[in-house]
């Protein structure tokens, strides 16, 4: 009787190819896809509430950036954060989430009001940059921008940023002064995009992947320069991948900088994010 020839499940295991290690221009695609959690993702998985305000009390509302104060567990805190908007038209009608001075009038005027009560102020960073139209320029972009920097340098209640996805330029850094900077694992944050950068070296968009590599825009890159304070892990793919998982993990990371700065004092908060300013650059 002939013997029937069997296959043993270690033999028949196809070998694991190992992970693909992402490059910096991969995570700059990855930080830009539309799909990636916004800021009314956020506020919808992170706060169990969320009030909405408006206006710059100057000229109007800008929908670039959102502001409103809402509770992440028992925390109540302002929220500030760019809004990319989520479909054609919301791009459209927030500038793909590029502020105008507007939108830094009305987070100033908002984080004062959080200051006065007392309450921790959560950015969230999501920005190719500043608006750079015509009419921004006009009403002071650049000095809106700069007056916010000198603005949240001095608050004296805590301020956590978190940089979702594209953390671009002035437009980002307006916002991004603060006491803990988190960054989710796959975004960026840099002075120029990888195509600006590349423009200006060699005169050649083409040459983004190897400017993104030069410039040091990613989490874990930053992280080692003392530039931000901690990376927020994404689900396997990515943000886009897993919304809730996303938003949770952002939620943990927010919640522990809040408890941990709320332990110190006004007076030792302005000493702390004074010396963190001044470090940076500093490389001895």
């Amino acid at each position: 009787m002939a013997c029937k020839k069997t296959t043993t499940k270690a033999s028949a295991k196809k070998p694991v190819a190992p992970a693909k290690t992402l490059t910096a221009w991969d995570k700059v695609q990855i930080a830009r896809d539309a799909k990636r959690p916004h800021i009314f993702d956020f506020i919808a998985n992170v706060c169990s509430d969320f009030e909405e305000l408006h206006g710059d009390r100057l000229v109007n509302d800008d929908r670039g950036l959102v502001a409103g104060f809402g509770t992440i567990d028992d925390e109540k805190v302002l929220i500030l954060g760019h809004n990319k908007g989520a479909t054609i038209e919301e791009n459209m009608e927030s500038n793909f989430g590029m502020a105008n001075p507007d939108g830094y009038r009305k987070a100033m005027r908002l984080a004062k009001l959080a200051e006065r009560f007392h309450n921790p102020i959560v950015t969230f960073v999501d920005t190719p940059g500043a608006y750079p139209g015509r009419e921004a320029e006009e009403r002071g972009q650049a000095e809106a921008i700069a007056k916010s920097l000198e603005f949240f340098s001095g608050l004296k209640t805590p301020v956590v940023v978190v940089i979702t996805g594209e953390g671009g330029s002035g437009g980002a850094l307006a916002i991004a002064v603060g006491d803990k900077i988190l960054m989710m694992e796959n975004a960026v944050y840099s002075v120029i995009s990888p195509e600006g950068c590349a423009g200006i070296l060699w005169r050649d968009g083409k040459m983004a992947p190897q400017a993104a590599e030069a410039l040091k825009i990613t989490a874990d890159d930053l992280l080692k320069l003392g530039a931000i304070d901690e990376v927020v892990a994404e689900p396997a793919g990515g943000a886009h991948k897993n919304h809730k998982t996303a938003c949770a993990n952002v939620k943990k990371a927010v919640l522990k900088a809040i408890k941990e700065l709320k332990k110190f004092s006004a007076d030792e908060l302005l000493e702390a994010r004074y010396a963190k300013i001044r470090s940076y650059g500093n490389f001895y």
